[in-house]
């Protein structure tokens, strides 16, 4: 009889267990779901490494898109810049014709109606700035793509984790869930900085 209510007793709990989300305390010391907290990552930076040549020609040729940042370094994300953010994203992605620069003549330029994947994430960099996103969470980064094919996105540093726009893809994805193999990301008070990654 006495493993019966023993048994019966477990089961209960883990009923109730089950049925309730598990809470457990931040850094701060406020309590947060285990069940419902999605995942955030950052990218993690390594020391100090060099510009890209091209990033340094175009920042020389445009300095009002490359003067030091101020704001916040990171987007509190809402229903209406998410969408604001997919939107940039999607327009930018349509309106520029893709054509790669000439083997050992790259070229960064914004606004562009032809370009390349730098192109691109400059010109959604400027569109956000200009609908009153902070510059110092937009943040370009160079990666290689699967097939070893050089690569520049917008990284948009968020409470939900740093975002990629890809001109490759309509679909916003967390850093570390894309197809990039990251090498170095310009910093966000500093665009003639940059760190390896």
């Amino acid at each position: 009889m006495m493993k019966q209510v023993m048994l019966a007793a477990t089961v209960a709990i883990a009923a109730l267990a089950g049925s309730q989300p598990v809470w457990a305390a931040g850094p701060a010391g406020y309590a947060r779901s285990l069940i419902n907290t999605p995942t955030v990552s950052y990218i993690v930076e390594r020391q100090p490494t060099l510009a890209p040549f091209a990033q340094v020609r175009f920042c020389m040729q445009n300095p009002s898109e490359c003067h030091t940042s101020e704001g916040a370094s990171m987007v509190v994300l809402t229903d209406f810049n998410r969408q604001e953010l997919v939107s940039t994203n999607n327009d930018v992605n349509h309106s520029i014709i893709g054509v790669n620069d000439q083997a050992g003549d790259d070229v960064w330029s914004v606004n562009v109606k032809s370009g390349d994947c730098e192109d691109y994430a400059l010109t959604k960099r400027d569109h956000l700035i200009a609908k009153g996103w902070s510059p110092r969470a937009l943040r370009i980064a160079v990666a290689t793509t699967r097939s070893g094919e050089g690569h520049a996105v917008l990284v948009v540093k968020t409470d939900h984790g740093d975002l990629v726009l890809d001109n490759r893809t309509s679909r916003i994805k967390p850093w570390n869930e894309t197809d990039l193999s990251w090498v170095k990301i310009q910093s966000g008070e500093n665009p003639y900085l940059w760190y390896a990654l």
